[in-house]
């Protein structure tokens, strides 16, 4: 004869005279299973509060929801801490997931401490600990680090280290580190120089673009079934934009550099006296003392932290807007020249003998 202790666990039901209770089917479930299905949602969440939202639905789910083995597999959705939001609770979120180990964590953190806290030693540090798990953006921005001299001084530089770590992250498939190290080669900066290595490499770093937006061509849906497509229609001759899939949308930012973007975009796009953000609009780095960053060549009025970002913002913006300095000196010297001549213009109409005046 099963007693009441059997059914509950059977998830059957016991009946007290007119009073009849069910067991809870959840509660019945292993520790081992519902943290399996956490860890799932914390990898694939779009954004923090989709992971809060089911966190904080009971005392159990809120519990085994910063189990290590749930924070070690969080995702750079659910660790997408926006910087209007930021605060202490989300400064400890990051802080247990960089004590489950989520490489991801140490990177966005890392970034938020040494730019933005400017608490450099802890943000370089954590950083480092990215690196060592081959974290390729934590490996390319302590490249960055060193090629600037970041958090320190000028002679703080390490260009042998810088293109160590480049050559690293180019390894594991980061373009922008890619370039870099071609650029090194190309210029003999920190390495020694070889032409013809540094033009295969910016060659395989534009071939590693063009794979990504074929990957996104392939990615996107394609276009409104509600009309043919060209080659359904008769007598088509010119295909339509979107039938290219012209339309496709920006690259996903990753939220460490969303977060320096907001960051100084909070604080009116200045982080100090003197100092100058990245011109390039998915970078987010600032300056940490006067005159850090590269100067455009052509103009002076834009400034980048790396070339791969010199060379995004290059495509996408800065050609259009560029203006060489040799353009300037040009027409400053014609407006000197014409109020030269306005001058001796005036000079000679004074002196007439009719007596006009201007």
């Amino acid at each position: 004869m099963k007693t009441k202790k059997h059914l509950r666990q059977a998830g059957g039901a016991v009946r007290y005279g007119t009073t009849r209770t069910r067991s809870d089917l959840f509660e019945l479930l292993p520790d081992e299973i519902v943290i399996t299905i956490l860890s799932k949602l914390s990898s694939t969440a779009s954004s923090p509060s989709d992971f809060v939202a089911v966190v904080v639905t009971c005392k159990r789910l809120n519990k085994l929801g910063v189990h290590p083995l749930v924070l070690s597999n969080a995702g750079t959705g659910t660790l997408a801490v926006g910087a209007k939001n930021w605060s202490d609770e989300a400064h400890r979120f990051l802080k247990w997931c960089v004590n489950a180990g989520n490489k991801e964590a140490y990177y966005t953190l890392g970034m938020i401490r040494f730019y933005c806290l400017q608490n450099r030693g802890s943000g370089a540090s954590l950083m480092a600990k990215a690196a060592i798990k081959s974290h390729a953006p934590a490996l390319y921005s302590l490249a960055l680090i060193q090629f600037n001299g970041s958090g320190g001084t000028k002679s703080d530089k390490d260009l042998r280290a810088a293109v160590a770590l480049c050559a690293r992250a180019a390894y594991l498939g980061h373009v922008d580190a890619l370039r870099e190290l071609g650029h090194c080669l190309q210029d003999g900066y920190g390495v020694r120089k070889d032409v013809e290595e540094g033009r295969r490499l910016l060659v395989q770093a534009n071939a590693c673009e063009l794979a990504s937006i074929l990957r996104a061509f392939n990615n996107t849906p394609s276009p409104s079934t509600a009309s043919p497509s060209s080659a359904q229609r008769p007598n088509s001759g010119l295909r339509s934009l979107k039938d290219y899939r012209c339309d496709l949308p920006e690259k996903k930012l990753h939220p460490a550099n969303r977060f320096l973007i907001e960051w100084f975009g909070l604080r009116g796009g200045v982080p100090g006296a003197g100092l100058r953000m990245c011109s390039d609009w998915r970078c987010g780095r600032p300056e940490t003392r006067k005159n850090e960053f590269r100067r455009c060549s052509g103009c002076g009025m834009v400034n980048y932290c790396s070339r791969g970002c010199q060379a995004h913002d290059w495509r996408v913006h800065h050609k259009l807007e560029c203006a060489p300095m040799e353009e300037w000196n040009h027409a400053i010297d014609d407006v000197e020249e014409e109020q030269e001549v306005a001058e001796d213009l005036t000079e000679e109409i004074e002196g007439d003998d009719d007596g006009i005046h201007v």
